[in-house]
């Protein structure tokens, strides 16, 4: 019997990157299917986040998420450019977001056809794994392509079906929110979360009491 789980996702989080390439290991190792839920970042639901926040917080986040790539020997760069357009200095962000609202509807649109997860995954190797431009030439189109996706046909229904994906991301939000979080990654299975690119091996286990099979 194939289990089902969703995995609510940010393509600015790098740690929903440095989660969903060891999420779509397991999709290809066992019987089960992971829905992916994309949603905004902190950034667009909360853009004061970073302002507010202690001054010792993108320090550490920035230690942490190195080592934790290191750890699991997952290619990681810093992004260029930011999906999110932001004043390094002032951590302001700005009211024109480009990038993050194409690539998350994006994403939305890769779900709807039961591809979002490897969608996810091959386009977080582009934003966190060190290419440069990734939202130029021929980058997301190649993500797309091995996601067994068109990113023209993609793109077109980006922008003609912009309202009613936007609506599913935000609806995304709510039923984090409504299972009993908010933040990212965090895969939902059975009703109950696991927050954190350190709660995979906690799912697993979860599955497995579950009846999680090998292919």
């Amino acid at each position: 019997m194939t289990l089902t789980a969703d995995l609510f996702f940010s393509f600015r989080s790098p740690y929903s990157y440095l989660s969903v390439g060891r999420y779509r290991a397991m999709i290809e190792e066992f019987d089960l299917a992971i829905a992916l839920r994309p949603v905004w970042p902190l950034a667009i639901r909360q853009p004061d986040f970073f302002e507010r926040n202690h001054p010792n917080w993108l320090g550490y986040t920035f230690l942490d998420m190195m080592r934790v790539a290191q750890f699991h020997g997952i290619p990681f760069g810093a992004p260029r450019p930011d999906p999110i357009v932001q004043d390094v200095a002032t951590r302001k962000t700005a009211d024109d977001q480009p990038h993050i609202r194409r690539i998350t509807r994006l994403g939305q649109a890769a779900a709807r056809r039961g591809k979002g997860l490897i969608f996810a995954h091959e386009a977080g190797q582009l934003i966190w794994g060190g290419a440069d431009g990734w939202n130029e030439g021929d980058h997301l189109a190649g993500a797309a392509e091995r996601a067994g996706l068109d990113l023209a046909e993609l793109d077109a229904e980006a922008v003609d079906d912009k309202d009613a994906l936007e609506t599913e991301i935000a609806d995304n939000q709510n039923t984090l929110e409504t299972a009993g979080h908010w933040g990212v990654p965090t895969l939902l299975f059975e009703g109950e979360p696991f927050f954190g690119q350190d709660r995979i091996d906690m799912a697993r286990w979860r599955m497995e009491q579950k009846g999680l099979q090998r292919r």
